[in-house]
């Protein structure tokens, strides 16, 4: 390898020589510029005398392949060969010229800057010019389209050429596949804007969105995710604008709108910051795009969202959560926000807990979660639920019970929040209709976790908050450890007593009849055998023994046993009760006026347990007699 008069480049003129027409690599420093650049010399034996520049790579070739194929290259070059002519004719030193001077001088240069596809493109061109076999591809057939439009290879021009040659492998291969659809879409990522000239796009698209509606699974009753799930990733690999196009064309041919929302959705999971919680890491490698982009992207997936909803899914509904938090922080229009809260509403019961705990981005709110956002979301499944029962759908108990408990678990979390105020604590917590919960205990347990944390609020307020207590709902557990909550106020704790007291004369009230039951069937048949069922660990065996009339009283008396045990709490609650009631009465009387009244904002003017059974009624009287009775003979 040697270096020009100048020192400029570090190659040798002529390559070694070789049948093939390969392309060896050189590297040229720029003496002005101090630049490394790549050559390419055509090893066919024969000096070059064309120098292409393609993106900072230069090519030495030559003129008669190039000029054969190209009408592109002919012409420049011939324009070129002109002015070498006319300026040979007007040059009076040429006789003091080195051979080697004159031929330097005489070589064309041609430059393409903008090359579509690139050096590597064009040298697959050029390899196509030296009648070298190149191998067509899904990936690289548009850029060779565009090559062969960019430098006129045309039939005209010459037979079997360039383009007729792309255009036949586009139509009999690409266009046949799905997958050789898609990988040809993606390379016309960066051909723009001459891939469209040529139709390579639209044609790509056109056969994407043909085959897609063509395996429609609703056409044959097949499962949308086994079929899709493969084309619907190489989708996701589009840019931005050619998968809103694609998306376009699919919804004009009628697509089931479950493969619409199912692309959406994959495609907002993979492009858009924060739509997987499980991911912090960036997905790709490459550089991530701005805000802007980032939102318009998301509007633009928002906008092409179905009406209504088909994926009803906890993945889905968590990639519409990711959604809508990136929506809330790059501040994206209300209706891309409405339509995302309208989304998740009418499938909010396959929410879950970590999905609801969205922080509040606003300055205006005080909270750390956004309440407002998941109360919203609420009012939309409600509009759900009384549109499906217009319709009697059957499912409407069901999610509306797991979305009652899913806002109780809510509520206990955001109970813990300093900043959140009793009002909307209430507000939410009395959003859900009565028969959202079939207990109270999970409602209990967030009142508690509320009062627990917010000990500076009023009784005012402790009041209003534990009046969203149905305490006719709470179990016995949770009544249980009602009575014993000193933070609670003295009213609620009365109306848990008394309710629980119900529950345990409804309980007792079960037993006698179910004892009576038994006493009466083995008096109608005192000496007869029967049969009876009894399951034991989970299996059910069949015991075939005589039962006697002993056994019955025997079977009666260990009723008796418990029912005795429920009497005595009884007594014991209405004990405590009474020495409530004269307490609060001698305070009424004693201290200053209205001063309980006012402080705990009822009065007891009525008997709390005044529904006695006659039984324990009479019981009382009886030792009140036998009382007196011992006063007046003492």
């Amino acid at each position: 390898m040697a270096t020009n008069s100048k020192g400029q480049a570090w190659y040798t003129k002529t390559p070694p020589a070789n049948r093939n027409c390969n392309f060896i690599i050189y590297l040229y420093r720029s003496g002005y510029l101090n630049l490394l650049h790549v050559c390419r010399f055509c090893s066919t034996g024969l000096p070059s005398d064309v120098v292409v520049d393609v993106d900072d790579m230069i090519f030495h070739l030559h003129k008669f392949p190039l000029m054969a194929k190209s009408k592109k290259l002919y012409d420049l070059i011939t324009e070129q060969e002109a002015n070498f002519t006319s300026n040979a004719v007007n040059e009076t030193t040429t006789t003091t010229k080195t051979t080697t001077t004159m031929a330097e001088e005489q070589c064309c240069h041609v430059g393409f800057p903008d090359f579509p596809g690139g050096p590597k493109t064009f040298e697959m061109a050029a390899k196509f010019c030296y009648t070298v076999k190149i191998e067509l591809s899904s990936a690289n057939v548009a850029a060779l389209r565009c090559a062969g439009e960019a430098l006129e290879m045309t039939e005209q021009f010459c037979e079997d050429n360039l383009i007729s040659k792309t255009e036949s492998f586009l139509s009999q291969t690409v266009l046949k596949s799905l997958t050789h659809s898609i990988e040809t879409l993606k390379s016309c990522e960066h051909l723009k804007p001459l891939v469209e000239h040529v139709g390579i796009v639209e044609c790509c698209i056109d056969s994407i969105a043909d085959k897609v509606l063509a395996m429609d699974p609703a056409l044959f009753g097949w499962d949308v995710n086994q079929t899709t799930n493969n084309f619907i990733d190489e989708l996701t690999l589009l840019n931005p604008q050619l998968f809103n196009r694609l998306i376009t064309a699919i919804k004009g041919k009628n697509m089931s709108n479950e493969i619409v929302e199912n692309c959406l959705l994959r495609y907002a999971k993979k492009h858009i910051s924060g739509t997987n919680r499980a991911t912090r890491k960036p997905q790709h490698s490459h550089k991530q795009p701005s805000e802007i982009d980032q939102k318009e992207l998301l509007e633009t997936i928002v906008t092409n969202l179905p009406e209504q909803t088909h994926s009803r899914s906890s993945p889905a509904v968590k990639i519409l959560f990711g959604m809508l938090r990136t929506a809330n922080i790059l501040n994206a229009s209300d209706n891309c926000k409405s339509t995302l809260e309208k989304k998740i509403g009418s499938q909010f019961e396959q929410a879950t807990l970590d999905d609801l705990l969205m922080p509040s981005y606003s300055y205006l709110s005080e909270t750390l979660y956004d309440v407002d956002c998941v109360q919203r979301i609420l009012s939309q499944f409600q509009l759900q639920i009384h549109s499906q029962s217009l319709n009697c759908v059957d499912d409407t108990p069901a999610a509306l019970t797991l979305v009652g408990k899913l806002i109780d678990g809510y509520l206990s979390e955001i109970a813990l929040d300093a900043n959140l105020k009793p009002d909307k604590f209430c507000e939410l917590a009395a959003a859900l209709p009565e028969q959202a919960r079939i207990y109270d205990d999970g409602l209990y347990r967030s009142v508690d976790v509320y009062i627990k944390a917010h000990p500076w609020i009023t009784d005012a307020d402790r009041e209003k908050v534990s009046g969203v207590l149905d305490c006719r709902k709470l179990t016995l557990e949770a009544c249980t450890h009602a009575a014993q909550n000193e933070r609670l106020p003295l009213r609620a704790v009365v109306q848990v007593l008394f309710f629980e007291q119900l529950q345990l004369r409804q309980a007792i009230a079960g037993t006698l009849m179910a004892t009576e039951m038994v006493v009466l069937e083995s008096e109608r048949s005192p000496g007869t055998t029967r049969q009876e069922v009894v399951e034991v660990h989970d299996e059910t065996v069949v015991e075939e023994e005589g039962v006697t009339w002993r056994a019955a009283v025997r079977d009666n008396q260990v009723l008796r046993l418990g029912m005795d045990s429920m009497r005595t709490r009884v007594h014991e609650l209405e004990r405590e009760c009474t020495t409530m009631k004269k307490a609060i009465e001698k305070i009424d009387k004693v201290g200053p006026t209205g001063w309980f009244t006012k402080k705990f904002g009822c009065t007891f003017k009525t008997q709390v347990c005044d529904s006695h059974e006659p039984t324990v009624v009479e019981t009382r009287k009886g030792r009140n007699h036998r009382t007196n009775r011992h006063r007046h003979a003492s």
